[in-house]
């Protein structure tokens, strides 16, 4: 999560300086991952949404989805009917906030 109250300029030092580590390494080739409402919101406002590997609201899904875990909605999307079967593969970071 945040390291503080990064809404507020006094006190958003600490999780403007995680979110520059995580783009770095992210740019070295490490898989960052960014889980959470609060995380997720600091990603967009330090508009690093397309500079970490996967940035999602859902924090305890995130943990779930990398445990390998079948997600109920993304499951029902992948069994919907309509057409031929498909496979949610990936989301980008955009689609979440657009």
């Amino acid at each position: 999560g945040p390291m503080g109250v990064f809404e507020m300029a006094s006190f958003e030092k600490g999780t403007k300086s995680m979110m520059d580590k995580i783009v770095e390494v992210t740019k070295a080739g490490v898989v960052t991952v960014i889980g959470g409402g609060d995380t997720a919101t600091a990603c967009k406002k330090y508009d690093t949404e397309d500079k970490v590997t996967h940035c999602s609201t859902g924090g305890g899904a995130s943990l779930e989805l990398l445990e390998g875990k079948v997600l109920p909605g993304v499951a029902a999307l992948d069994d919907a009917a309509g057409g031929p079967p498909s496979k949610i593969m990936s989301i980008k970071a955009r689609e979440i906030f657009d």
